[in-house]
This record gives structure tokens, sequence and C-alpha cells, in this order.
């Protein structure tokens, strides 16, 4: 069980059985997106892909699509990510990769604002078919429900996935304080600035710098932040993101 911040289900990265290129590429790249090399790590998705596409195995090839729209969604690149989820055939993915993949779509409809259309794609997902996917994987779904339940004012739905992201992960991890704290901030509550702080500190114990700048940007948007904290919040973000790679986060975190 996940008792910390999981880039693995974060990015839709999957540990493949075999010895097969695109699953030596994969691991590569989900060892460099844990280090913060976004960069790096998408070239090493890149050639994953096309050694999936090489050895012909779609559900391989499927996973990897997911995790580089995973991984545009994040770097803000929000059309390209839509257009790598367009092309996966949900018909050959088995249940961890399928529950991946809605969690890629209600993250890109989260990272538009849609809340209402990412809430949507959660309500329509096959329970039996989440419950069957691993820990991690539940977790980063019904993260991502939460969100768009909280930002679309399904209060009592927002509150049962949050539960669910407890029940899979860990209630006292970075992941569900990450969560919560997303919860309270979209909802105007005053103690977002709390539970982020909480959230940061378990990211940075946790070697997680792409979940920790982002909370950095996320403070520095608080109207409770005074002026002062928030420049320097912003310009802690900036420079992170810079070195992770990540130009258009550290471009939003310099406006």
């Amino acid at each position: 069980m996940v008792r910390r911040f999981a880039t693995l289900a974060l990015l839709g990265l999957f540990v493949f059985a075999n010895a097969s290129e695109s699953g030596v590429l994969s691991s590569r790249a989900q060892r460099s997106f844990n280090a913060g090399k976004f960069a790096k790590g998408y070239s090493q998705l890149e050639r994953a892909l096309l050694a999936s596409r090489k050895e012909a195995d779609l559900r391989s090839e499927g996973r990897v699509l997911i995790t580089l729209a995973q991984v545009r969604t994040i770097s803000l690149d929000l059309d390209l990510a839509d257009s790598l989820l367009s092309i996966v055939r949900s018909d050959v993915l088995d249940n961890n990769s399928a529950t991946n993949l809605l969690k890629s779509k209600a993250a890109l409809a989260n990272a538009r604002g849609n809340y209402g259309d990412a809430a949507k794609i959660c309500s329509s997902a096959n329970q039996d078919s989440v419950k069957k996917a691993d820990d991690a994987t539940q977790g980063a779904f019904y993260g991502e429900c939460a969100i768009a339940y909280a930002g679309s004012r399904r209060n009592s739905d927002a509150e049962e996935s949050l539960k669910l992201v407890g029940k899979a992960t860990s209630k006292k991890g970075g992941f569900y304080a990450y969560v919560a704290a997303q919860m309270a901030d979209l909802n105007g509550d005053s103690n977002a600035d709390s539970l982020y702080k909480a959230a940061e500190e378990k990211s940075i114990q946790g070697n997680k710098p792409y979940i920790t700048a982002t909370i950095l940007y996320k403070r520095s948007q608080l109207k409770s932040t005074p002026a002062k904290e928030a420049e320097d919040l912003k310009l802690r973000c900036k420079n992170a993101f810079e070195l992770m790679g990540l130009p258009n986060n550290s471009k939003r975190c310099a406006e």
C-alpha cells in the first residue's frame, strides 16, 4: 500500500513485468520523473512508444500514451494531452490502465477548470472495475474525482471520494493532505493554506519536487497569503519548475 506521494500513480506509469524494450524504457522514464527530470523522462517515453509499436503490443502502447498525456497535462500542454488520450484504444486495457485512462481524462478536465466535465467522467466509471485496480491507481483516480466534485460544488461526493483516497493510500499520507488542501482551496476554506503546508512538508520529505513546486504555486495564489510571501513562493516555484524542465509551469509561476 502506498503511504506517501505516488509519482508512479500520479503519472500513470507502470512497472512492466517483462524485459521488453518498451518496458525497460518506461522504467527508466519512471525513475527520471521521480527525480524531477521531466524532459529526460518524456524523451524516454517517446522512445518507449516507438518500441511498443515495434513490438505490436497495444496494451503497452496504451499505457505509454496515457503516461505521455498525463505528463503533458501537468506540464500545461493541454491540447496535446487531449490528442494523446484520443488515440488510446480503451478496449485493450486492463483494469489498472482503464482506471488510469479515466483518471487522465478527469485530470485534463480539472486542469482546464471544467470540473463538471471531470465529475461526469468520475460518475460514469464502473466502480467494480475501479476497485479491481491496485491501491495507488485507485487513490490517484479518487483524488482527481474529489477535486472534480469539489470544483463542481458536489461536496458530499467530494468528501466520499476523499475517504476513498484515504482508504486506498493513507489519511496520514502526503497525497491525502494534498487532495484535501485542493478541495479546501476550491471551496474557499480558510484552512487551505495549513493543509497545503502539511502536504508541502510531506512532499519535501518524500522527495517529490513536482508536487512541492505545485503546492508553492497554489499557496502563492491564495487570497490569505501576504503579498511579500506570495512573491517569495512564486520565485521558488519558478526556479524549481525551470530546473525540472517544465517551462510552462515556470512561466505561470512568474506571472
